[in-house]
């Protein structure tokens, strides 16, 4: 019921967490969310866990530590207990350094590495709390020489091969190298899945524009970055990141706690509000939840609240005619279709068009559409039905499967037929179409017609 809910409001992306659940409750959230009966199918995207460290078990109820306390982390397994822990990557033993941070349960626990041992560190406790097992580790001035992916992600990226997922998200990207690691397999294994770079460690930022050049999408995951950096600069970071995706024009996602106070109350606080909105006015294409929906007590709420805030903030920014600059580097990439894609902006604006429609058979001319941030609906033509899916999370594109016409001088009378029935235009409107002959060639693209619904001959 929830699930249906969720279509019912319109989500664009159900993503699916791979650090939690069972594979049976994993098959059982893919049938629920593909037997949705909707016009506008969301994406699925898997978010691969990637090499997050954590302590090792703890005896239960946690062990309590203060300020000045100490304990060590070793590199053998053990039950945790006063004063010493192991964890589930023994390299750390080798890569930190004295004097480096240690952050336990996104910081709740903090100390200091006071001396290394060969198979252990002492560390000093400087935020004290209760140290519980399993809880997440953050080193944040320590390059930890670990893979990005991990054997578990290997697994999971066959998973999503299989059942047909559309966007992968990978977890703690370092370099651009990581994410065409998993480009070449999914290659090798004519995979059609778009690759997500999720933005959480200081590295990623380093190597941001090249990040950005591989991947297909990017998201700024603030809770891991609020915790490997400097937490009063992470809104900073998302108006930067944010940037670097729309000048390679790629699509960008915040996330993390957009609403967390709904995880446990019906409505969110004036500062939750707030920060979606700014998100939105930074330029993001979607904004997502994650504990408000997966454990939160009011799911259903969270989403319906999401989508008015985007809504009214959406409005706002037609209203007041807030334009963002072109995509400086796909531009420089794709110099015709992003000078097409531009060029409709310009010409819908001096027609008076009520919308655009584009034959986008991969997507990728919606996506440049996309990123020229449309006041008035691009519809998205496909026959195929991954990209529609794709195209789902592209801020102002409204994606629609169908079949080609038979001759390319058609296309404007299905362009009428398609509009009409759906209630989006009326005879006498105008409306651009971009397309390319032969229909159905990604990257075929090159033309621009200003019609009139109605007058097809």
């Amino acid at each position: 019921a929830v699930c249906s809910r969720f279509g019912e409001l319109g989500i664009s992306v159900a993503r699916l967490n791979f650090s939690h659940g069972s594979l049976e409750q994993r098959n059982n959230f893919l049938r629920m969310i593909r037997a949705q009966k909707t016009d506008f199918p969301p994406a699925i995207m898997g978010d691969l866990c990637g090499p997050k460290l954590r302590l090792g078990p703890v005896v239960d109820g946690g062990v309590r530590v203060a300020p000045g306390d100490e304990f060590i982390i070793q590199r053998q397994p053990l039950l945790g207990q006063a004063g010493v822990f192991s964890c589930n990557c023994p390299v750390l033993i080798d890569d930190v350094e004295l004097g480096q941070k240690l952050l336990i349960d996104d910081g709740m626990v903090r100390a200091l590495v006071i001396e290394k041992q060969a198979d252990a560190i002492r560390c000093k406790v400087m935020i004290g709390g209760i140290i519980l097992g399993n809880k997440g580790l953050n080193l944040p001035n320590t390059r930890l020489h670990i893979a990005s992916i991990t054997d578990k992600d290997w697994a999971d990226i066959d998973w999503a091969i299989a059942n047909q997922l559309d966007y992968l998200a990978l977890s703690f990207v370092r370099s651009s190298a990581d994410v065409e690691s998993v480009r070449s397999y999914l290659n090798s294994r004519n995979a059609d899945i778009a690759l997500v770079a999720k933005i959480e460690m200081p590295q990623a930022v380093e190597d941001i524009v090249a990040i950005t050049n591989a991947a297909d999408a990017i998201l700024v995951a603030r809770g891991d970055l609020g915790v490997e950096m400097d937490l009063t600069a992470v809104p900073l970071l998302q108006k930067q990141v944010v940037r670097a995706a729309h000048d390679a024009g790629k699509p960008v996602i915040v996330a993390t706690q957009m609403l967390q106070s709904m995880v446990e109350h019906p409505s969110p606080t004036r500062a939750e509000v707030s920060d979606v909105a700014n998100a939105i006015l930074d330029g993001a294409d979607a904004v997502m939840l994650s504990g408000e929906t997966a454990t939160g007590q009011h799911p259903v709420a969270a989403v319906e609240m999401l989508r008015q805030i985007a809504d009214k903030t959406e409005d706002y920014i037609d209203k007041n005619n807030i334009e963002w600059p072109p995509p400086r580097l796909l531009q420089m990439m794709h110099h015709q279709t992003a000078a097409i894609a531009y060029g409709a902006k310009l010409i819908a604006r001096d027609m008076d068009a009520r919308l655009v429609v584009v034959w986008s058979q991969a997507g990728g001319s919606a996506r440049f559409l996309s990123k020229n941030r449309f006041t008035i609906p691009v519809v998205a033509l496909s026959t195929d039905a991954a990209a529609v899916r794709r195209m789902a999370l592209y801020y102002g594109v409204v994606p629609l499967q169908t079949d080609i016409p038979e001759h390319f001088d058609d296309l404007p009378l299905m362009v009428d037929d398609l509009m009409v029935k759906r209630g989006w235009a009326c005879c006498g409107d105008r409306v651009l179409i971009a397309a390319g002959a032969p229909l159905g060639t990604a990257g075929a693209t090159n033309g621009l017609m200003v019609h009139t619904i109605g007058e097809s001959d």
